[in-house]
């Protein structure tokens, strides 16, 4: 199994599935356009799991592909995997919980596992270049 091909396509999943989200919960609502702020608000939760998605997932998605391709070491693997689970957990975070004005550790982990697993995979990326 191609664990850091594995991580990407779920976390392109995460991507495109949290966009396909907030599609249905446009339809639900009736909201073709913008959304209310309220973070207890259905269509809006699913726009800011989308929204942090799409901010975060696509540079993880490309640092893990450049590390993939020179030579990994064990700490390396488990960065890709413990980041890509981390960015499912916020997403579930945001989406689960009634509210998101109420932190939550769903939340707290995913955000600081995102944080510490990203730098961790750039000094990955420094290693590799130097």
């Amino acid at each position: 199994m191609n664990i850091p091909l594995l991580c990407i396509a779920l976390l392109g999943s995460l991507c495109i599935g949290t966009g396909f989200a907030v599609s249905l919960a446009r339809a639900k609502t009736n909201r073709a356009a913008g959304h209310s702020t309220e973070p207890d608000d259905y269509l809006h939760k699913r726009v800011r799991a989308h929204g942090n998605t799409v901010e975060y997932t696509p540079v993880l998605m490309v640092i893990i592909y450049i590390v993939s391709q020179s030579q990994m070491t064990s700490w390396m693997l488990w960065f890709m995997v413990i980041a890509t689970i981390c960015r499912f957990l916020l997403v579930a975070g945001l989406i689960l919980p009634p509210t998101m004005a109420k932190p939550n550790s769903m939340r707290f982990i995913g955000a600081l596992g995102t944080y510490i697993c990203g730098f961790a995979l750039c000094a990955a990326l420094f290693m590799q270049a130097m």
